[in-house]
């Protein structure tokens, strides 16, 4: 499985350190869809939006992880893209990311680099990584219709 990242100056520094992580210690390919400077001045959405399409074209294979300072206007951005469904995680209980894969099927995480400890960050990505969605029919209609909403 491929896992696409991308940040803005917020996520910059914690990007990179996951892009490390996810790579080295989880195993997984990685492709970093940008910033690939810090720059305070960037403007989010060119990258979320590169990453959520990527994934968006193949969410079989393919999961995402954006980051910003909150990370909610990364996931208004990637849940722009058909077939996206991006879930928010800057802090508190793992069931938060353990619930947006199991009942939602959550491919894109976003995450809220200025709420969050490296740490924080690395257990909450390796929850996410490691579940799985249910396959209750209740959990698979609904996802159909958010689908439903975009045509």
């Amino acid at each position: 499985m491929l896992i696409v990242f991308a940040a803005d100056h917020a996520g910059f520094e914690l990007k990179n350190t996951l892009v490390a992580y996810v790579r080295d210690e989880l195993g997984y390919q990685v492709e970093d869809a940008g910033t690939d400077m810090f720059d305070p001045e960037d403007d989010y959405p060119l990258y979320i939006r590169r990453a959520s399409e990527k994934v968006a074209r193949d969410p079989e294979s393919m999961r995402g992880i954006i980051l910003g300072g909150s990370g909610q206007g990364e996931a208004m951005q990637a849940n722009r893209s058909f077939g996206v469904r991006a879930a928010v995680f800057y802090g508190g209980s793992l069931d938060i990311v353990r619930l947006s894969r199991e009942h939602n099927d959550a491919n894109i995480l976003s995450l809220g680099a200025r709420f969050l400890s490296v740490e924080e960050a690395k257990e909450a990505v390796k929850v996410w990584l490691a579940t799985e969605k249910k396959s209750d029919e209740k959990y698979e209609r609904r996802n159909a219709m958010m689908d439903k909403a975009f045509i």
